[in-house]
């Protein structure tokens, strides 16, 4: 038995000093394994990630980029699942739902942190610890603009709990995809934000529901009182609200970046910046790599694809993402010129640590109004 144990402790060792010398490779010096190993398998909550394997095909030969455009929610029970069961999976995970991800998996060490050795200097360090994140995403109040040429149809977050708005406000399940959890719990942590809304908004102080605890909570309560829509994916709230040729479209949350497909859907999608307090939440996208990875080289191969190239713009691997909506972590990318700034930008960078406390309760709250 000794020597088993001790057998397994100088293997895991040689394991852990194994990833660390790969850590340290440039991508030239990976490529050489990367090659060997031939194959990466990469998990990403974004139909963008087709775009990604063209481009790393192109790239680099002979390595086949496997991909699955896999929501964070399902990637995180496949996650747990697969490691249980000791099925491999994937070798790089792309995905959001931070409160869970940089909580839960990464201290059941589940998923695995890599930095390429060229973005050590590139990306601050609140974006490279635990994970590297590669880019902030948003879920965010969005209107029609042809049926709005002035500006969003609301100027502030309660309006969507008044009668004019009765069945129109539209939204992904929140207890079906975390991002939209991670939304409804913001808007909870953000309370006292949202009681100086609802004096602006009505004139006076706001007054709870009997067993209401607050105005985040209130909110949530009386926009699922005025008939809140929810549907099963961003497709349907996007064609919804962004449809050409409505008079009275819905108007709902979803990623700001999704006006990109505005032209090719026949979409009119704007974000609706000007709502006070907030029009929703900025979240990171993460990129982790799988601890027990059959590709080790390969896979942190691709991560240092996905942080794009030397250019201003990430060049054709982060082509997908350079677009308004979406800001890069790294310094030295140009923000896209029809993009709002990030600083301009009124929705709320969330606090994983924070949002992880207490949203279980917000979902379980949310339960009762079904």
């Amino acid at each position: 038995m000794r020597l088993t144990l001790a057998a397994t402790t100088i293997a895991l060792l040689s394991t852990t000093a194994f990833a660390q010398d790969l850590d340290s490779l440039t991508a030239a010096e990976l490529l050489a394994q990367a090659q060997e190993e031939g194959q990466v398998t990469v998990y990403a909550f974004t139909s963008r990630i087709g775009r990604v394997e063209e481009a790393f095909e192109a790239a680099y030969p002979g390595i086949d980029m496997v991909t699955f455009d896999i929501s964070s929610t399902e990637q995180i029970a496949r996650i747990r699942s697969e490691a249980q069961a000791g099925v491999a999976g994937a070798d790089v995970f792309y995905m959001s739902d931070a409160p869970v991800v940089l909580t839960d998996l990464v201290a059941d060490e589940l998923v695995a942190p890599y930095v390429p050795p060229r973005m050590a200097e590139l990306v601050d360090d609140k974006f490279k610890t635990p994970l590297l994140a590669q880019r902030l995403s948003t879920k965010v109040l969005m209107y029609n603009e042809e049926a709005h040429p002035d500006g969003a149809p609301v100027s502030n977050l309660w309006d969507l709990t008044k009668p004019e708005w009765a069945g129109k406000v539209i939204m992904v399940d929140p207890l079906q995809r975390g991002d939209y959890l991670d939304l409804m719990t913001e808007v909870v942590l953000k309370s006292d934000e949202m009681a100086t809304a609802y004096e602006a908004a009505f004139g006076s102080a706001i007054e709870l529901d009997e067993g209401i605890e607050n105005a985040g909570q209130q909110f949530i309560a009386d926009l699922f009182a005025n008939d809140l829509v929810l549907v099963g994916s961003t497709d349907d709230v996007n064609a919804a609200i962004g449809a050409l040729g409505q008079d009275n479209p819905p108007i709902g949350f979803t990623s700001y970046s999704d006006r990109r497909d505005n032209e090719d859907e026949g979409w009119a999608l704007q974000v609706a910046n000007e709502v006070a307090p907030s029009n929703g939440i900025v979240f990171p996208a993460l990129l982790a790599l799988n601890p027990n990875t059959a590709n080790p080289a390969a896979a942190r191969l691709a991560v240092d694809f996905m942080m794009g190239d030397e250019s201003e713009t990430g060049g054709p691997a982060f082509a997908p993402f350079y677009v308004a909506g979406d800001w890069a972590t790294r310094t030295d990318i140009t923000p896209h010129p029809d993009a709002i700034p990030l600083a301009d930008f009124t929705g709320w960078q969330i606090d994983p640590a924070a949002t992880a406390e207490i949203r279980a309760e917000v979902a379980d709250f949310i339960l009762t109004l079904l």
